[in-house]
């Protein structure tokens, strides 16, 4: 599916040295051969390695890529950062790693034609990850789906496409860490957006960034609270119209 107009591809990075250069060349080969305009975004959020000199040296020879530094760590906060100086409508998440198939790119940026949110999501295609990562998600999922009923199967960060209007919309109240995207799926449900949800190919097995027991008590901690912040909005609608 051709996009009809350009899109920005943010990729957040913290400490990803080994991987930068192979993997921004190989980036930039793939969305040069789609014959659309491009740009990427890579967004440093805490990098205390050589990250920022290799990202330096790649915007010096590629003019479609641009880079920004924060010295904290916090991938949604290099996500709002993002989403701010991106020049197009159409924005696309990809990890560093490259672990979703790139065809996610086309297809999401085609759709974003017609919605305002794509979801790639591994449950519906395919992925090569550790158990007790799949476990997690699945179990997160399934929670999410119980309390804040919405029904899609992935809410990670990487493999999502979005329209800049609608996450504008929402910028100021969106997590700084990794909860965003539960966030933005949740509000955009609410708010009657159009969203659709496709299969990625996934293969992600190196070691994770983040300490699995903290991110779990974290994410489903704010599953929670996002829960209760929606129960007693809806409680204070009742007593306002009663």
């Amino acid at each position: 599916m051709m996009c009809s107009q350009g899109v920005t591809v943010f990729v957040p990075v913290f400490n990803e040295e080994a991987l930068l250069a192979s993997h921004i060349k190989r980036l930039n080969a793939y969305l040069e051969g789609l014959g659309f305009p491009y740009e990427i975004i890579i967004g440093s959020n805490g990098s205390t390695d050589g990250t920022i000199q290799i990202a330096r040296g790649l915007c010096r020879r590629t003019p479609r890529l641009r880079l920004f530094h924060l010295p904290r760590k916090g991938v949604g906060r290099a996500f709002k950062e993002g989403v701010r100086i991106s020049r197009y409508d159409r924005i696309v998440t990809v990890d560093m790693d490259l672990s979703i198939n790139l065809g996610f790119v086309s297809e999401a940026c085609g759709l974003l034609d017609h919605y305002d949110m794509v979801i790639g999501s591994k449950i519906a295609g395919s992925q090569k990850r550790a158990w007790i990562r799949r476990l997690a998600s699945i179990s997160f999922i399934r929670l999410a789906k119980i309390l804040l009923r919405i029904h899609y199967h992935d809410y990670s960060i990487a493999a999502k496409g979005y329209r800049k209007d609608m996450l504008q919309r929402y910028l100021l109240d969106m997590d700084d860490l990794t909860f965003y995207v539960v966030q933005i799926v949740c509000w955009a449900s609410r708010d009657g957006r159009r969203l659709t949800e496709i299969p990625v190919q996934c293969t992600d097995l190196r070691e994770s960034r983040f300490n699995l027991i903290h991110e779990g008590i974290y994410k489903f901690g704010n599953l929670f609270r996002l829960w209760l912040w929606g129960s007693r909005k809806r409680r204070t609608s009742n007593h306002a119209r009663a």
